[in-house]
């Protein structure tokens, strides 16, 4: 039985996972940048050791409610301000940063309990989304990490 590993993260309570081989690095909150004339999405430029790296909102992409300072992704967390976690991942044009709530774990599934898409998956989830597995008490929505990154500059 063949088997897949994912990096898990949550977006609005929504569990979401990327091959691990796309997964370049996790790291906390970094400053960014903000990038006069740039799409919605794109929350600004974070400098990653020397490399300047987009960051993409996906909470903006998957066109979720803004994060707000009394979200908190960890509950019984005493931080007042809650910042998005960078998810670096490795893409055809480049190192991309996505902002997520939450850092989950890695988790390995059995290809064969891949299944498409659930119809009650509507909106920009449903193209961003490539299949779900299910797992013992949620969803694991596979992203398809390519169209996640491409933005237009709308």
């Amino acid at each position: 039985m063949e088997a897949t590993q994912y990096c898990t993260f949550y977006v609005d309570g929504l569990c979401f996972g990327i091959g691990v081989r796309e997964v370049q690095e996790v790291i906390r909150y970094q400053e960014m940048t903000r990038v006069p004339l740039a799409a919605h999405v794109v929350r600004g430029l974070i400098n990653l050791r020397g490399q300047i790296v987009t960051a993409i909102d996906l909470r903006r992409r998957l066109e979720l409610n803004d994060r707000l300072s009394g979200d908190t992704p960890n509950p019984g967390a005493d931080d007042t301000e809650v910042h998005p976690m960078n998810l670096v991942v490795r893409t055809d044009d480049g190192v991309v940063s996505l902002l997520v709530d939450e850092i989950g774990e890695v988790v390995e599934v059995a290809e064969d309990s891949f299944e498409r898409p659930p119809p009650t998956l509507a909106g920009v989830a449903r193209e961003l989304v490539r299949g779900v597995y299910k797992q013992q008490d949620s969803l694991l929505l596979v992203l398809d990490t390519a169209r996640a990154v491409s933005v237009s500059r709308s």
